[in-house]
């Protein structure tokens, strides 16, 4: 469980993933979710990187869903999100997408997460710049790419014998 300002997220259960299956409505949607419950039981031991992790406001209201699709490929994972109608506008989902990425740039093998926007999608292109996120030059089935790579740590430069200025890790974009 990852904790923010005013949100909880986890990865879901089994049952609570069979549960978002069922209820969702949108075909594309309920798809994607059967491909994550598939990720997960196929590879339990990358549960994290398959599974849906559960948007919860603090007050124990599931607001939202996010994950991954599947785990780290040459160092990159793919974020994908969504926040109820009701609840949009608010910052949870940058909330959300600022706690997993966080994470997830703390595992081993990962220095770079990705993610698409529909083209008319201001609101989440938004949340992605929020987070640091910039366009790839890509566009995937949603729309537009997007990335944000972790930055290497070096070493300080030395420019004439003052102290340069090096990198003190992070994300860079």
């Amino acid at each position: 469980m990852l904790e923010a300002d005013r949100i909880v997220i986890y990865a879901a259960s089994e049952k609570e993933m069979n549960g978002i299956v069922e209820a969702e409505t949108d075909a594309g949607l309920r798809e994607a979710y059967r491909e994550m419950l598939r990720g997960s039981l196929e590879h339990p031991e990358d549960w994290g990187w398959y599974s849906i992790w559960m948007i919860v406001r603090k007050d124990g209201k599931h607001i939202g869903n996010l994950g991954f699709r599947g785990s780290p490929a040459g160092g990159m994972v793919e974020l994908g999100y969504g926040i109820a109608e009701e609840y949009r506008g608010f910052g949870y989902a940058t909330e959300a997408v600022e706690t997993l990425v966080a994470w997830a740039m703390e595992q081993p093998g990962v220095s770079r997460v990705e993610a698409e926007t529909a083209e008319d999608n201001a609101a989440s292109r938004r949340v992605l710049e929020k987070c640091g996120f910039v366009p790839s030059g890509a566009v995937g089935k949603e729309g537009p790419r997007f990335v944000l790579t972790q930055r290497e740590e070096t070493e300080p430069d030395d420019l004439d014998g003052f102290g340069g200025f090096g990198s003190f890790g992070g994300f860079d974009v």
